[in-house]
């Protein structure tokens, strides 16, 4: 299995799979099926849905959902998992990055808070504290009341880092598009 191209977590993507195929196996619901395209999506090259090739970034997101379903469609197919709970994993996957009901809610907020308590130090090594706090308050705009009370809490081993959250946080409190900081540069260095 190829390591993902820029780091996340290097132990996330073998313990996510492991854990994947094995609901896969059980067939159990179809809410926690979603774990394997988002990994797999990360350490597949020629599929692999890169932020740099979109100019709008919710385009990018809805662009990696789509991605993410098909190649679980297609693994659901092949494993021969009931057509309704293979639909439903996918709906549920599709739907990851905007919510819109009970269960993608609870994905959307999974995936958000999961990037804040797992993938942000990483994310900040790699990108720019400019970049690091847009995808922060983007972040942080879509988590449901309950998990903002959650990420409030957190702080990272990183001082700096932790200060660029909490500021991206004191942010959110207005409606920001995330594509607008492109045009509107955050003055903070490290």
């Amino acid at each position: 299995m190829p390591a993902p191209e820029c780091p996340k977590t290097p132990v996330m993507p073998k313990i996510l799979l492991s854990g994947s195929l094995n609901l896969i196996r059980r067939r159990i619901n179809p809410c926690r099926l979603p774990l394997l395209p988002m990994i797999l999506t990360g350490l597949m090259k020629p599929k692999k849905i890169r932020r740099k090739d979109f100019s709008d970034y919710e385009a990018f997101k809805a662009a990696h959902a789509i991605s993410s379903s098909t190649i679980l469609q297609n693994i659901l197919t092949k494993c021969g998992v009931e057509r309704d709970v293979a639909d439903e994993a996918c709906r549920l996957v599709e739907y990851h990055e905007t919510g819109g009901d009970p269960r993608t809610d609870l994905l959307k907020d999974a995936d958000s808070i999961s990037f804040f308590e797992v993938n942000l130090p990483l994310y900040y090594q790699r990108e720019d504290p400019a970049e690091t706090r847009r995808r922060c308050v983007w972040g942080y705009q879509r988590l449901s009341s309950r998990m903002k009370k959650v990420a409030q809490s957190m702080t990272y081993e990183d001082y700096e880092l932790t200060l660029l959250f909490r500021k991206a946080i004191g942010e959110s409190s207005t409606k920001i598009n995330f594509d607008d900081f492109v045009k509107y540069p955050y003055p903070f260095s490290r």
